[in-house]
């Protein structure tokens, strides 16, 4: 047997999109911090994404000044500066991907302007040759985390800079870099949306699951409350029934009983009966509920007295099953008889469901005031096969210990195996002195 699995930590909804151009010309003016999350698995690699980052920062800072010197021979103390700016964009953009992007793209800038009167016959300008590449970076770092309009504006005012520098500020002998820009960050923007939209949805599919386990978890909750309120409705029917005739004969066991007392034994007949009635009105609904149970409506509920034939079953499924019980046998009220027969029957069937093979020990002990039952079992000897069933059979045996104010508790045991133990009180609170003298 195999304790309930706890629903996994609920996940972050994702953010909506900006339906609206508002919203995206919003978003592109957001310079507000938005850290690169770590990785979750594996925990060792958590920082990866930072150290590349960082790794690609340092590469690109270098090769950017590498070309400022040997192919646009620009060797001031400003090749320098624009050489760390480039690099320190890149790592910005980590905690800053939007402003970090509005920083790459001024750098960009001063970089075109700085090399513009050093251009020679081939050479690409606003861009450098490694120019895009260093900027894509930036562009992916930004669509990760923004949603796929803005990562097409940011793409877009890149693209757009970059033209416009083109038409008004061309060298003679320069050569466009608008169509490499556009194939560079483009395949950025889509490896962003890509990667981003990934994440999405695994958080979603995250979120689902936990959803969906809590409900299947409601749903079987709900499912056995209902049949213990379908088995309950016959113990109070029955005992309603009982005080209807006992109304009706009570004047009869009296010389000379007096019209009032007829009148007030009369009267509790009829609230009985109109009880009964109402009784066996929702007892049909429920079990219509479910038609393919098999108890009938009149099949008694079962008590630990047939507790001999529920163990025979399980033996002949299979299970080397030991029963021991202690203490003065004596019948007890029917909510705890059928509670108790409820919860023995779960924990085995639970033995045969998750421990194949296995050796059961079955115990109960009748205390004074309390009722003590054990179900413990070996280590299986053979693999489970899969359950169709939705696992939640702890559930139930804890609602129906907890409604007569008694404890459950299940647990793996040193060996390998596992164990269910309750205790229930004799006298459920909420009964009456004279049912309680009645069953003493």
């Amino acid at each position: 047997m195999h304790p309930l699995s706890e629903s996994q930590a609920p996940v972050p909804a994702p953010e909506r999109e900006d339906p609206a151009l508002p919203g995206v010309v919003r978003r592109l003016f957001t310079l507000g911090p938005d850290p690169l999350p770590p990785m979750k698995r594996p925990r060792w690699l958590a920082r990866l994404p930072h150290a590349l980052v960082g790794y690609l920062a340092v590469f690109f800072g270098f090769m950017m000044s590498a070309q400022l010197q040997d192919h646009y021979d620009l060797h001031d103390p400003s090749m320098v500066v624009l050489s760390l700016f480039t690099g320190f964009c890149i790592v910005a953009a980590m905690f800053r991907p939007v402003a970090a992007w509005w920083l790459g793209l001024v750098t960009a800038g001063f970089i075109a302007w700085s090399i513009r009167g050093e251009v020679g016959p081939g050479q690409t300008w606003p861009w450098t040759p490694i120019g895009p590449f260093a900027f894509a970076p930036l562009v992916l770092l930004v669509a990760l985390r923004v949603p796929p309009k803005v990562t097409a504006a940011v793409i877009g005012v890149s693209v757009a800079c970059t033209g416009v520098a083109e038409m008004l500020f061309m060298p003679e002998h320069g050569r466009s870099s608008a169509i490499s820009a556009l194939l560079v960050f483009g395949f950025a923007g889509l490896l962003g949306y890509a990667l981003r939209a990934t994440r999405l949805a695994r958080s979603q599919l995250v979120a689902q699951e936990s959803l969906t386990e809590e409900e299947r978890a409601r749903r079987t909750l709900l499912e056995e409350r209902s049949r213990i309120a379908r088995e309950l409705h016959d113990v109070v029917a029955h005992h309603m029934s009982v005080i209807s005739i006992q109304a009706q004969v009570a004047p009869y066991l009296v010389e000379n009983p007096s019209e009032e007392l007829k009148e007030n034994l009369a009267g509790i007949r009829e609230n009985a009966l109109e009880a009964l009635t109402e009784l066996r009105r929702v007892l049909g609904v429920l079990r219509s509920e479910q038609p393919g149970e098999g108890s009938g409506p009149h099949h008694p509920q079962p008590t630990l007295a047939e507790l001999d034939g529920l163990v025979d079953n399980v033996r002949g499924a299979g299970l080397a099953v030991t029963t021991e019980v202690a203490g003065i046998r004596r019948p007890l009220t029917p909510g705890v008889e059928l509670t108790a027969y409820r919860i023995v029957q779960e924990a085995l069937s639970n033995c045969l469901r998750h421990a194949p093979g296995s050796r059961v020990e079955v115990g109960i002990a009748y205390g004074p005031r309390e009722l003590h039952l054990c179900v413990a079992n070996s280590a299986p000897t053979r693999p489970a096969p899969p359950s169709p069933g939705a696992g939640h059979g702890l559930l139930g045996m804890r609602e129906r210990a907890g409604m007569l104010g008694g404890e459950l508790a299940a647990g793996p045991r040193p060996d390998g195996g596992y164990e269910v133990s309750a205790v229930l009180p004799m006298d459920p609170p909420g009964r009456s002195s004279h049912e309680t003298k009645k069953d003493v």
